[in-house]
């Protein structure tokens, strides 16, 4: 499944290179012309039917991990995060280390060691440390270098009826509906742009939309579902199997009303399950896409992902399967 294939690769913002292979790959059938721009966003162009609109569809590969930046005397790594990552859902977590994946585990100084006034505290980054299996700094600095990339080690799972979890589901759900989104021809040029750095800064997408230069742009994204025990209902962000999410407002755009009230339209004229996001938490690369050049119209359509910017998010299919749906058909009515 391509989803799975996905989100098995590894692609710490920095360093998405695995991932923008495997993409190029899968596009080459279908896309006029693919290029890498020089901050490695991935540029899809497919030809439209009629000229005159430039339409832009946004997804970044990459995902949150860490870097190594130091070492202890004992063969462990210091490191820090590469985007943001809750500290205390760390201690014990698998990670692979680099391109040759070197097996390691996040480890900190065991509770029964700990005084009671540490206990009481979470943990902090500066007390994490990653054991990879060396008792001495010179072999550990051999075997991971300073800068090297560290992501979570967390395979694709099936779960229930209709979930799965996986690492590195913001944002590859968006990828793999992007793909399937170019296996279409539409009225209009077409720009499917799988963007880097996106949880470092939206720092690709900014780059992709100055050249660019879309006339209206739909992102595709994973997004925070918070309908879990001890949140308040007026609290929950989207609910797991209430659809594909549309983005009103967040911390880094304000998208076209216009263009979000047409796509909700047009899914509840063609049954497709929607719902909006009902936080203005967190952000997508529409911040940067939407202020570039003279402006875009933009909107985000968006799968509820549990569990976001760790090893278990986990979604919906059928949340998926509307989001695919939703796209695809939006993007069939833009010229309206």
């Amino acid at each position: 499944m391509l989803l799975k294939k996905l989100t098995d690769l590894n692609g710490v913002s920095g360093n998405e290179d695995e991932v923008r292979e495997f993409i190029k790959r899968e596009v080459e059938g279908y896309a006029d012309k693919i290029r890498v721009d020089s901050i490695g966003n991935l540029i899809a162009f497919k030809k439209g039917k009629a000229s005159g609109l430039k339409v832009m569809l946004s997804a970044h590969m990459d995902e949150v991990g860490f870097m190594v930046t130091g070492y202890g005397e004992n063969g462990t790594l210091k490191f820090h995060n590469v985007g943001g990552i809750d500290t205390r859902i760390l201690p014990g977590k698998q990670v692979l280390v680099g391109g040759r994946r070197l097996p390691g585990v996040i480890g900190c100084k065991p509770v029964h060691m700990q005084n009671a006034e540490e206990r009481k505290n979470n943990i902090k980054e500066k007390s994490l440390y990653i054991d990879i299996g060396t008792d001495k700094k010179e072999e550990a600095e051999k075997l991971a270098p300073l800068g090297e990339y560290v992501a979570f080690n967390s395979e694709y799972t099936e779960m229930g009826t209709d979930c799965i979890k996986a690492k590195a589901l913001d944002d590859r759900v968006g990828c793999a509906i992007l793909i399937e989104a170019l296996k279409g021809r539409y009225g209009f040029d077409l720009y499917a742009c799988f963007t880097v750095q996106e949880e470092v800064g939206l720092r690709g997408s900014e780059v992709a939309a100055y050249a660019v230069k879309p006339d209206m742009a739909l992102i595709i994204e994973g997004t925070t579902c918070s309908d879990v025990p001890d949140v308040e209902k007026q609290e929950y962000s989207t609910l797991l199997g209430g659809g594909a999410a549309l983005t009103i407002m967040d911390r880094t755009s304000y998208v076209d009303q216009r263009l979000v009230n047409h796509i909700y339209d047009l899914a509840r004229d063609n049954n497709i399950k929607v719902q909006f996001k009902q936080t203005t938490s967190g952000g997508n690369d529409a911040g940067k896409i939407q202020r570039s050049g003279s402006g875009v119209r933009a909107a985000s359509i968006s799968v509820p992902c549990r569990y976001i910017h760790s090893p278990v998010s986990m979604m919906s299919m059928s949340d998926y399967e509307s989001c695919k749906a939703l796209t695809l058909l939006a993007l069939n009515n833009l010229n309206k």
